[in-house]
């Protein structure tokens, strides 16, 4: 992949931290296509077939994929038309679980860029710290990947897939209502 290829991609996805950082959602919603796919799958915590840890004497109970399926049970499973409603509803003053608003600071690194198929489109590997600060003492941190289909509309980098993969199994947060 070519540098300023990497270093486009690199200043999209930091612009992107920062109107989440900033809530500048609808400016944040603009990076989108309008056949996005958002989603975080659900994660598990699974023993993999030449495990010592624990025996099964059924074989077909040991899975070896820790994340879920395209067509299994997902935390977050949205649509540009779903993201949009969601931040609408953040300007009703009705969303209680941001209200008051969250905090949020999003670290983006370790960013891998690779050709994709149609050409105009790129695959873009990269991990995230999300830290999350609200009322007076709750806060949530959120790690994990992200994988992004890119391609170019209009002479701009739209985002037209997400997957989110988050490290933790269980989440401890009050709420997922932030965005990734």
């Amino acid at each position: 992949m070519k540098d300023e290829t990497l270093r486009e991609v690199e200043q999209f996805l930091y612009k992107e931290a920062r109107l989440l950082d900033s809530r500048r959602f609808s400016e944040w919603l603009e990076l989108f296509s309008d056949d996005l796919r958002y989603w975080m799958p659900t994660r598990s915590n699974r023993y993999p077939v030449n495990s010592k840890a624990i025996s099964i004497l059924d074989a077909s109970r040991y899975e070896e994929e820790e994340v879920s399926d395209e067509d299994e049970l997902a935390l977050m499973e949205e649509t540009k038309d779903t993201l949009e409603r969601r931040v609408a509803r953040l300007d009703t003053g009705m969303a209680w679980a941001e209200d008051p608003p969250s905090r949020t600071r999003h670290i983006i690194t370790n960013i891998e860029v690779e050709a994709a198929d149609p050409a105009d489109q790129l695959r873009v590997y990269s991990n995230f710290v999300m830290y999350r600060n609200r009322s007076e003492t709750d806060q949530d941190f959120y790690v994990g990947s992200r994988e992004d289909v890119l391609r170019r509309e209009g002479g701009q980098l739209r985002i037209s897939s997400r997957k989110i993969v988050l490290d933790q199994n269980v989440l401890l947060a009050k709420n997922l209502s932030n965005f990734f």
